[in-house]
């Protein structure tokens, strides 16, 4: 900038800035789309400012220093009048897809360091292979990086079930439209599909390389887009996975995504969610999920990762919206005892909520109750059931960690053992809802029961006909329902990684059922997936990240209506 020496250190105070007025404007009632935009905005800027105090410190002057050529940056090109969003030495062409007015990720150093290893792995005309425990962001990078270079990325959820045929078509398909195709946990594959999906892809790398315009896959001569993509995810070590040939390994370029910057990652998220303590309340929220982590006993349904934390913070952000009377240390410890109390029992339940009071002494904010609400469910369990309202107020408790779940997670998991009111809860839940003009539609029907091909559809080998399974047919017809009421789908019946590992694209932010047909089937916003399950024995850690747990800790005994009950529920935040 004109060969001011200062003129790096001047942007950085003026990125602060502009940053603190974005986080105000969140705290003003604005509409869904509008907060989106700022959200994001704030997020973007968030790591702009950062960027620069990193040149600051590390005194960069230079554009030539790897601290500046490892950012992906946006540079317009006059010479040919177009975009071009440039990373060390790859050079990727602006896509210009609208991809709606959707979340950004929090940019961290692990993703700084994706971003420039999937860039050169295009630029070498190769494919991304990021790999690491369940949780840590690697489709979420994938789609942040096609997001930034305006790219359309197709999340695909690899299964058993899919043939070489339709991994065939698939590929066609990216090559003719230069998309992005980003396999989710894709050595979940059998091997004989994975030998056969070496020849294909290798076709399409070989063809890029050669800058042709037509080539030959699977017996048809197809329209090549150099601009396509393939990521694969995976979990390795994980129940259900095959080892990949080293023929395939070769065509991809290895990343290892381990555990991201949590600190960092809640800092940009708090500010985006309106609040001007976000290093403080990083530090605290960050320190106590290290703490649970540790002190907690090792129990599968205990997730203090990135999809936990995301969820604590929509809730924190409502909080904070809903009552600006509380103060911002309150508003979190809040929406850290409301949404983890549901999972947590026992002496584990005494360790989390000592922690909470170490860390914010004083602080104890009643929970949130709505006693309209709460004398609709007392009258559909005595007037629909039969039941004793109990004084203890325990199945209003666990109902209301129900409501607050499905609030913010679009898949729960309703965990004990049989006769522990889990069947029970959520249809008196559902007549409540009806009661109050809330049209609630469930599909109850139990995975165990059937195979996975009558569960998710197949093809037959022989015709290449698709069959529908219950849950393509039920999600397709539900969501076809012109009306936005609540519809629930319930799977009553244990989990395991045969039948539940195929639901991860639709438990996740995609919302997606990927089958073998090629077919993609949204969960829309109003649709849900409850699970009635006893345990979590058998289902890997990509399955127990994925969907928000209520937890039945006793058989509970239900009697019969001798006398109409007149306890409401007892203690505030019991």
């Amino acid at each position: 900038q004109d060969g001011k020496e200062d003129a790096v250190h001047d942007a950085w105070q003026e990125s602060h800035r502009l940053l603190l007025k974005l986080i105000e404007k969140t705290m003003t009632n604005l509409d869904k789309p509008t907060r989106q935009k700022i959200m994001c905005a704030i997020t973007l800027d968030a790591h702009n400012r950062d960027v620069q105090e990193r040149l600051v410190q590390e005194k960069v002057i230079s554009k030539d220093a790897f601290q500046w050529q490892s950012m992906l940056k946006c540079y317009w090109k006059e010479d040919v009048d177009d975009a071009s969003m440039e990373i060390a030495d790859a050079k990727l062409p602006y896509g210009y897809e609208y991809l709606g007015n959707g979340p950004r990720l929090v940019v961290t150093p692990l993703t700084d360091r994706i971003y420039v290893t999937a860039t050169q792995a295009l630029h070498l005309c190769m494919g991304c292979a990021p790999a690491g425990p369940a949780g840590t962001g690697k489709t979420e990078s994938t789609k942040d990086l096609a997001n930034a270079v305006a790219k359309a990325c197709y999340v695909i959820n690899a299964a058993p079930e899919m043939d070489y045929l339709t991994l065939g078509d698939i590929y066609k398909g990216l090559s003719a439209s230069g998309s992005w195709g980003c396999f989710d946990e894709f050595n979940r594959l059998v091997p004989e599909v994975l030998s056969v999906c070496t020849v294909q892809f290798k076709a399409v790398c070989d063809a890029i390389r050669a800058g042709m315009t037509r080539f030959m896959l699977q017996g048809d001569e197809i329209n090549l887009n150099p601009q396509v993509g393939c990521f694969i995810t995976m979990n390795p070590g994980y129940l259900g996975r095959s080892e990949l040939p080293e023929g395939l390994k070769a065509l991809f370029r290895p990343i290892t995504v381990m555990v991201p910057d949590f600190k960092l990652i809640m800092e940009n998220m708090f500010m985006g969610e309106g609040f001007t303590e976000a290093k403080a309340l990083g530090l605290k929220f960050s320190t106590l999920y290290a703490l649970n982590k540790d002190l907690l006993s090792q129990s599968k349904k205990y997730d203090w990762g990135m999809r936990a934390i995301k969820s604590v913070l929509v809730v924190a952000g409502g909080f904070k919206r809903a009552d600006a009377s509380l103060s911002e240390q309150a508003v979190l410890m809040r929406s850290l005892r409301d949404t983890n109390v549901a999972k947590i029992e026992g002496d584990d339940l005494r360790i989390f909520m000592a922690l909470l009071g170490d860390l914010f002494p004083g602080i104890d904010v009643p929970r949130a109750r709505d006693y309209e609400m709460e004398e609709v469910l007392v009258d559909v369990m005595q007037t629909d059931y039969g039941y004793t309202h109990d004084p203890d107020g325990y199945l209003l408790l666990k109902i209301t960690q129900l409501i607050e779940l499905l609030g913010i997670r679009h898949c729960v998991f309703l965990m004990g053992n049989p006769g522990s009111f889990k069947s029970a809860m959520w249809k008196v839940l559902k007549n409540a809802k009806t009661r109050r003009g809330e049209k609630t539609t469930t599909v109850d029907f139990s995975p165990k029961a059937i195979s996975t091909n009558e569960l998710y559809g197949f093809v037959n080998m022989q015709t290449r006909e698709w069959k529908d399974g219950i849950i393509s047919k039920v999600m397709r017809d539900l969501g076809q329902i012109p009306d936005t009421h609540p519809k629930w789908i319930m799977l009553d019946g244990d989990l395991d990684a045969n039948w539940i590992e195929s639901m991860n694209s639709v438990m996740d932010d995609n919302r997606l059922l990927t089958l073998p047909s090629n077919e993609r089937i949204p969960l829309k916003v109003h649709m849900k997936m409850i699970f009635e399950i006893r345990d979590l024995n058998y289902a890997t850690p990509a399955t127990a990240t994925r969907a928000g747990i209520v937890c039945h800790l006793v058989a509970w005994v239900f009697s019969r209506i001798t006398a109409p009950s007149t306890t409401m529920w007892g203690a505030e935040g019991a």
